[in-house]
């Protein structure tokens, strides 16, 4: 017998093949609708996943390209942009933080939401999220290492169990997640640590969230540091990001950097040290600058894993803030969204504690 169609306020949704319909300007993509399968909204961003040769793929057209997703959830499509994850601005940042709190919070009938990003700044966006995205429902953000022109393009298979992770209950309240080669890791801990291959996102010692399976998807632990609906970081009245810069240390780096960064504007800087030491080297004249200009200083490391105390960083002196476990990159997040809130120190050297 041929597929029946239904009728809904919606439209037409074939109950065959992959229908497209449109509400109040947002296309959404259903595939063999089934009615017991949770509904999972993809806001697509860009990225290499939603590449063919030289032409960028729609939300609709990634989700075509993937089989048996119906039978795990109803998915919809959105797009929310469709560059490199590298040309994605801050202020994009905040609107696509303030679009899906909206829409968890004003559909009550969708289970999770799943992002597509490119790989390259694809753990400092989900590490935003993770910390400014307010509600317990999953958010999963995904990408591929491989265009979908690519001999052993994983895009679809990246894709399929990134709404099956957003899809399940037991992935509530667990942060946003960064799911990509049959892996659950949390956006706190992940990192990229390869420029092409496709295992490249790892969180080093602290290990997966959990696995997606063919038969399930196991978790193995949870984050304990706060986050999503513990956070305390609300992006309501936040126009702009403040500019918080990096500074890596290496043998001989010049301190006028770190005065340069101040004198241009920057808010804070986050220097990336060599290993544990925290006494600066040859930056140090420049840290003291930027700690007498105001600038909010924090110390991380350089080395990939590792934690930096408070009571090593304050050897440089009041101002000087230790980044803890978090990598560079993820540290200047951190004191991006601290600075909307204070420019005290000691609170912000909590937040490093608590985040």
């Amino acid at each position: 017998m041929p597929a029946r169609p239904i009728r809904s306020a919606l439209g037409v949704v074939s109950m065959g093949a992959l229908a497209l319909v449109s509400v109040a300007g947002i296309s959404i993509a259903q595939t063999r609708v089934q009615p017991d399968t949770p509904r999972v909204r993809m806001l697509a961003t860009g990225g290499t996943i939603g590449t063919r040769g030289a032409t960028r793929l729609t939300a609709e057209e990634i989700l075509q390209l993937v089989p048996g997703l119906s039978r795990y959830a109803q998915p919809e499509a959105e797009q929310f942009a469709n560059v490199a994850s590298t040309a994605m601005t801050l202020d994009q940042w905040l609107q696509l933080s303030r679009r899906l709190n909206d829409l968890l919070d004003k559909d009550p009938g969708l289970a999770g939401v799943v992002v597509t990003s490119g790989t390259d700044s694809l753990e400092e966006l989900a590490y935003f999220l993770h910390l400014t995205v307010r509600s317990p429902k999953p958010v999963v953000v995904v990408g591929a290492m491989r265009s979908a022109s690519t001999p052993g393009y994983e895009g679809t298979a990246n894709l399929l169990d990134a709404f099956r992770v957003a899809a399940m209950p037991e992935s509530r309240g667990k942060g946003v997640m960064v799911v990509l080669n049959d892996e659950i890791n949390s956006a706190r801990e992940v990192t990229k640590t390869d420029a092409l291959r496709l295992q490249t996102f790892q969180s080093h010692s602290y290990g997966l969230l959990g696995v997606v399976d063919p038969d399930r998807i196991v978790y193995f632990r949870e984050p304990l540091k706060r986050h999503t609906v513990r956070s305390e970081f609300d992006l309501k009245g936040v126009s702009a990001l403040p500019r918080v810069d990096i500074i890596m240390f290496y043998q001989g780096a010049p301190d006028d950097l770190v005065r340069a960064a101040v004198d241009n504007g920057a808010k804070g800087i986050v220097i990336a040290m060599a290993g544990a030491d925290v006494t600066g080297g040859t930056l140090a004249p420049g840290i003291n600058y930027a700690v007498r200009q105001g600038v909010l200083v924090v110390a991380a490391t350089r080395t990939g894993s590792g934690r930096i105390a408070a009571a090593s960083a304050t050897r440089l002196g009041e101002g000087l803030i230790a980044a803890e476990d978090l990598a560079p990159l993820k540290a200047r997040v951190l004191l991006m969204l601290a600075l909307t809130r204070t420019r005290s120190p000691s609170e912000i050297q909590r937040m490093f504690t608590e985040y």
